[in-house]
């Protein structure tokens, strides 16, 4: 088998062996994160057949799906015939090359497994990390009573709190605004801790180049004054609204900005007819007061 590196293969239009993964096994969202923030020492490597296709890297003795997994969220071979393919895949590489496919949907995990079984290779699955995804009620009433008494107050007093500083709430939504994105930038490089360090030049780059594309957006929660007290940068489509990333202005910590714009954030959703809200990796609990529940990712290991 010989892998090519044309992201523009129709072979990306093939459904992914997981549903619901939003925009992480689209090409745009591969490509950009590959020119922006690829490892040199790792050879990109599109293996495809006339069912299946999967963007991989190989280098220093390791097969890989495209991306450092702390900004890819979900995995998955595209195509039916992801089984048959990741044989040949594991049989072209060279002998004695370490197998990690991290992020795995359960769904992308046994044909993963069973091409390489087939193979006659060893692997193990395990579960080392979970997304978490808010299955969206009819209206945002039902989701209110969904999560609960206590939830449902804490939401409502934060934002009764917000509005009588800030005014009445205002969720912007912004598409391929330069303005929109500067401010989300700066937001993040305001925050504490290592938040405050992840936004580096090279990931700016990453995350604009990202916003240009179709689906993703920036939401800023802004006060009657205009001033932007929290950003979410997402991703929208027919399935739902995928949470990628957020920042929040130190400053007003107290008035709780970046729990007022998920409760705006699902609010809008719903009306929209969205049927999920995924709130992506990590297992903050904020996740789960807010009503979402778990979905496991999946780790398989294996040497040729």
């Amino acid at each position: 088998m010989n892998p090519h590196q044309d992201w523009t293969s129709a072979g990306f239009s093939l459904p992914p062996v997981a549903p619901v993964i939003g925009p992480f096994g689209l090409p745009g969202f591969l490509s950009t994160l590959w020119e922006n923030l690829a490892s040199e020492e790792a050879e990109l490597c599109i293996f495809e057949s006339d069912d299946a296709l999967a963007a991989l890297t190989l280098g220093q003795g390791r097969l890989e799906f495209v991306g450092h997994r702390d900004l890819v969220d979900y995995r998955s071979p595209l195509g039916h015939g992801a089984a048959d393919l990741f044989r040949e895949v594991a049989d072209s590489v060279p002998p004695g090359t370490n197998i990690l496919f991290d992020s795995l949907p359960a769904e992308a995990v046994e044909p993963i497994g069973s091409g390489l079984e087939e193979l006659g290779l060893d692997h193990v699955a395990t579960v080392h990390t979970t997304a978490a995804v808010l299955s969206l009620p009819d209206s945002f009433d039902d989701y209110l009573t969904s999560i609960g008494k206590k939830e449902r107050h804490e939401l409502r007093r934060k934002r009764r709190r917000f509005e009588a500083s800030g005014g009445s709430l205002d969720l912007h939504r912004a598409v391929t605004d330069g303005d929109a994105f500067r401010q989300f930038v700066d937001l993040h490089r305001r925050s504490e801790g290592e938040k405050g360090s992840f936004m580096t030049d090279g990931m700016e780059r990453f995350f604009g180049a990202l916003y240009a594309l179709p689906g993703w957006e920036i939401d800023s929660l802004v006060t009657e004054a205009g001033e932007v007290t929290a950003a979410a940068f997402g991703y929208v489509d027919e399935s739902g609204y995928y949470l990628y990333n957020s920042a929040f202005s130190p400053d007003l910590r107290h008035l709780s900005p970046g729990q007022v714009m998920l409760g705006a954030l699902i609010e809008r959703a719903i009306g929209e007819g969205r049927r999920i809200f995924d709130f992506l990796k990590g297992d903050e609990p904020y996740k789960y007061r807010l009503g979402a529940t778990e979905r496991p990712l999946y780790e398989i290991l294996a040497v040729t």
